[in-house]
C-alpha cells in the first residue's frame, strides 16, 4: 500500500506517475520523440508569460479552523434534521470540537507543514479515486459536449476528427514548450488582462509572480493537472490503480467498431505531421471495414477494477504483442472514438457520450473524444487525474482553433500517402480465460447501462438575463429550484445535496463541496408550496436571501473554507488511528453524505451540454446550464431513484413559480 506522505511526494507537478508498483513491462516500447521543434506553425499560442510561471508561487490551500468547519457542518445539517436530531448531532459535534478534533487538527497541521509542495487533502483525494474498486464508467467519468461548428461542412466526421487531432497536437506542443497562456481568472480584466500586466509579471521571479497577479485582482489557477491530460491513462492494479503518463510518445489512438488503430502524429524531430497526412490517415480508418472483434477488449475498462487488473495482467503476460499493444493504447495522445450513432437531442446525447457502445470505448484513458456520424462531438474523461478546469481549457482552446482557424479547410483533399502502412491495426491474442472475462464484462456493462434513465428539459420562458436583472444569482436560483422540486416531490423533505466548486486558486487545488440545501432554501420551498399564503413580495425576499446565502457558500468553498474536505481528512486520520468517533458514526453524518441531488455545471460558449450518473443508487445526477434566454437541465437516475419524470416536471414547475415572482416584482 502507498502511504499518505509518500503519495504526496508523488503528486509533485513534475512527477509522471502515481504508482503502487513499478512500471508495467513493455512501457519502454512506445514510439517516442526526444525533443520538440521550434516550427511556429505547430504552436497554438506564443505567450510572453511562461505557462507554469505562476505555479511555484500559488498560495497553499488553507486548513480551515476546526470551530469554523464544525459551525458550517451544523449549518448544513440544520434543514435536514428535526429539533431532537439536531440537538443530538450538535452535542456530538461539540464533543469532537473540544476533544478528539483538537488532536487530529494538530496532527493535520503538522503533516501539512511537512508537505509544502502540495495541499493537506491532495493525497487522500487521489487515494479516494484510485482505491475505488467500482467501474469508472457511470461512477466517475463525466462527459462534456462540444457545440457544433456553425459551418455545417466542418462537422463532417473525418474533417472534424482531423482538425481536432491537429488542434490537440498543437495544444500539446504549446503547453510542453511553456508557450500556452497561464490559466488566470481576471476579476478586473481592464487592469490585468493586458500586455502591460503580462510583461511586468514575466519579469518577476516565478515564486513571487502569483503575488503580483493577486495584487492586481488576477488569480492564477493551479495547472498541475495539465501534464496528465495527454499521453496518459489509468492502469488497473489490485487494491489501488496507477496513473501513467508518457509525454514523449508521438502516436494517436482511434477506435472504430471496437478496433484499435494507431499512427504517428509527430515526426522523429517533434514536428506535427503535415495536416493533409493526418487527414488521410483518419479517412483511411473511418472507411476501413474491418468487422468488430468477437471479443472487444474495450468492455474490460468498464469492469470492476480488481477484475480488470487481473485480466489485464493475464492478457499482457499472454504474449509480447499483447503487451506492446496495451502499451500503445496507454501512451497514445488520447483516444478518439468514431461512433455509429447520430444523436440529435439531449437524452440521446447523454446515452451516447456518458457511456455508449462499450465495445468502442477505452474508459481508462485520461479522456476519450467521441465523434458521431452526424459530427456531434463530446469528451468523456477519467476523473482521478483531474477536474473540469484542465479539461475545459483544452475543450475551449481546441474548439476555438477548429472553428475560427481550422488547420484543414473544408474541401481540402487528403494527402496521397500510403495510410495502410502508416496506420497500425492492433490485434490481441486472447485465450479462453480472456474471452470469458470479456463476455462477462459485456454482460455486466449492458446490465448496468440499461438501468440508467435520462430526462432533459430545455426551458425557454426565461434565462439568466432575467435572473440577473432581478439582482439574483443564476446559480443560486438554479440550486433553489432543485431544492424546491425535491421538496414538492417528497412532500416536504430535504436531502443530501452537492454542488462541485473548484479550488484551483490554490496549489494542487481540486474541488470543495457547496451544500445547496440551507435553512433559506427550506424556508423558500415551504413558501412556494401550494396554499402557503405567502405573498409574492415576501417570496421575492426569500429568493434574495437564498441567492445571497448561496453566494456566500460559493465564495467560502472557492477559498477552501467548506467543511467537506476538512472533515473528510480528519475522519481519515481518525480511521488511521482506529478511532470510531461519534461525529462520524452519527446517522446524520451518513445521511448528509448520501447525495440524492448531485449537481454540476460548466459555463462556456463552447460547451453544448454535459452530464454524469447519480452518485448513489437512489439519487439524481443533474447537469445544468443557465443560458442567457433559457434554462437547461439534464437529469440521470437509476431504478432505485424517485420518479425521474415527476422530478423534472417539479423542476419546471419551480422555474414557473420563480418566474411569476420575478416578473411580478419588476
Amino acid at each position: 500500500m502507498l502511504h499518505y506522505r509518500s503519495l504526496l511526494r508523488c503528486c509533485r507537478p513534475n512527477g509522471q506517475r502515481i504508482a503502487v508498483t513499478s512500471v508495467l513491462p513493455g512501457h519502454h516500447r512506445s514510439r517516442t520523440v526526444k525533443k520538440y521543434s521550434t516550427r511556429d506553425g505547430d504552436y497554438m499560442q506564443d505567450s510572453i508569460l511562461p505557462t507554469m510561471h505562476f505555479q511555484d508561487g500559488l498560495p497553499r490551500l488553507p486548513i480551515p479552523k476546526l470551530e469554523k468547519s464544525c459551525q458550517r457542518y451544523l449549518a448544513s445539517q440544520r434543514p435536514m434534521l428535526n429539533d431532537e436530531e439536531y440537538e443530538r448531532t450538535s452535542k456530538l459535534v461539540k464533543e469532537f470540537e473540544e476533544k478528539e478534533g483538537q488532536d487530529l487538527q494538530k496532527e493535520l497541521k503538522a503533516q501539512d507543514r511537512q508537505n509544502k509542495h502540495t495541499n493537506y487533502c491532495s493525497g487522500l483525494w487521489f487515494n479516494m479515486y484510485l482505491r475505488d474498486r467500482r467501474p469508472v464508467v457511470l461512477n466517475h467519468n463525466p462527459f462534456m459536449g462540444f457545440r457544433d461548428d456553425p459551418r455545417p461542412e466542418y462537422n463532417e466526421p473525418v474533417l472534424r476528427a482531423s482538425n481536432m487531432i491537429v488542434a490537440a497536437m498543437q495544444y500539446a506542443k504549446t503547453f510542453r514548450a511553456n508557450r500556452l497562456e497561464p490559466e488566470v481568472y481576471h476579476l478586473n480584466p481592464a487592469k490585468s488582462d493586458t500586455e502591460r500586466f503580462r510583461k511586468i509579471a514575466s519579469w518577476i521571479p516565478s515564486r513571487f509572480a502569483a503575488y503580483y497577479a493577486i495584487m492586481n485582482k488576477a488569480f492564477p489557477l493551479d495547472m498541475s493537472q495539465y501534464p496528465r491530460l495527454l499521453n496518459s491513462t489509468r492502469i488497473p492494479m489490485l487494491e489501488q490503480d496507477e496513473l501513467y503518463n508518457k509525454p514523449t510518445a508521438r502516436h494517436m489512438l482511434i477506435m472504430k467498431n471496437g478496433n484499435f488503430y494507431v499512427f504517428d502524429t509527430f515526426d522523429k524531430d517533434g514536428n506535427i505531421l503535415p495536416h493533409s497526412e493526418i487527414h488521410a490517415h483518419v479517412k483511411h480508418i473511418y472507411e476501413d471495414q474491418t468487422p468488430q472483434p468477437d471479443h472487444p477488449l474495450g468492455y474490460l475498462t468498464a469492469e470492476n477494477r480488481d477484475t480488470w487488473a487481473r485480466l489485464r495482467k493475464h492478457i499482457s503476460d499472454t504474449s509480447d504483442s499483447n503487451r506492446d499493444a496495451l502499451d500503445l493504447i496507454d501512451t497514445a495522445s488520447f483516444c478518439l472514438c468514431f461512433d455509429d450513432v447520430a444523436p440529435t437531442e439531449p437524452v440521446e446525447m447523454t446515452e451516447a457520450f456518458l457511456y455508449g457502445d462499450g465495445a468502442n470505448r477505452w474508459f481508462d484513458k485520461s479522456f476519450q473524444l467521441f465523434i458521431a456520424k452526424n459530427g456531434l462531438m463530446a469528451l468523456n474523461f477519467e476523473h482521478s487525474w483531474g477536474d473540469g478546469v484542465a479539461v475545459l481549457r483544452f475543450l475551449n482552446e481546441t474548439h476555438k482553433l477548429t472553428t475560427e482557424r481550422p488547420p484543414i479547410t473544408a474541401g481540402s483533399s487528403p494527402a496521397t500517402v500510403d495510410s495502410s502502412s502508416a496506420v497500425s491495426l492492433l490485434k490481441f491474442d486472447l485465450d479462453d480465460k480472456a474471452k470469458e472475462g470479456i463476455n462477462e464484462a459485456k454482460r455486466s456493462y449492458d446490465e448496468r447501462t440499461s438501468q440508467v434513465s435520462v430526462k432533459a428539459n430545455m426551458y425557454d420562458k426565461y434565462g439568466k438575463n432575467l435572473i440577473k436583472k432581478a439582482k439574483l444569482t443564476p446559480d443560486g436560483i438554479m440550486q433553489l429550484s432543485f431544492q424546491m422540486a425535491y421538496h414538492k416531490l417528497t412532500g416536504g423533505k430535504v436531502t443530501g445535496s452537492y454542488e462541485s466548486c473548484s479550488t484551483a486558486a490554490f496549489k494542487h487545488g481540486r474541488t470543495e463541496t457547496i451544500r445547496p440545501a440551507t435553512v433559506q432554501t427550506l424556508e423558500a420551498s415551504r413558501a412556494f408550496s401550494k396554499g402557503s399564503g405567502v405573498s409574492n413580495s415576501e417570496k421575492m425576499g426569500l429568493l434574495q436571501a437564498c441567492s445571497e446565502k448561496h453566494g456566500t457558500l460559493t465564495k467560502e468553498a472557492a477559498m477552501g473554507q467548506g467543511w467537506d474536505r476538512h472533515l473528510f481528512t480528519l475522519r481519515s486520520l481518525a480511521e488511521k488511528h482506529g478511532q470510531n468517533l461519534g461525529i462520524f458514526a452519527d446517522p446524520a453524518y451518513s445521511r448528509i453524505n448520501h447525495i440524492h441531488i448531485s449537481t454540476s455545471s460548466i459555463f462556456s460558449p463552447a460547451v453544448l451540454g454535459g452530464g454524469f450518473a447519480p452518485v448513489v443508487p437512489d439519487g439524481f445526477g443533474l447537469g445544468y446550464f443557465p443560458e442567457e434566454e433559457r434554462l437547461l437541465v439534464g437529469v440521470t437516475a437509476y431504478p432505485g431513484s424517485l420518479n425521474l419524470d415527476d422530478f423534472v416536471d417539479c423542476i419546471a414547475e419551480s422555474w414557473d413559480e420563480i418566474h411569476e415572482v420575478i416578473t411580478g416584482a419588476e
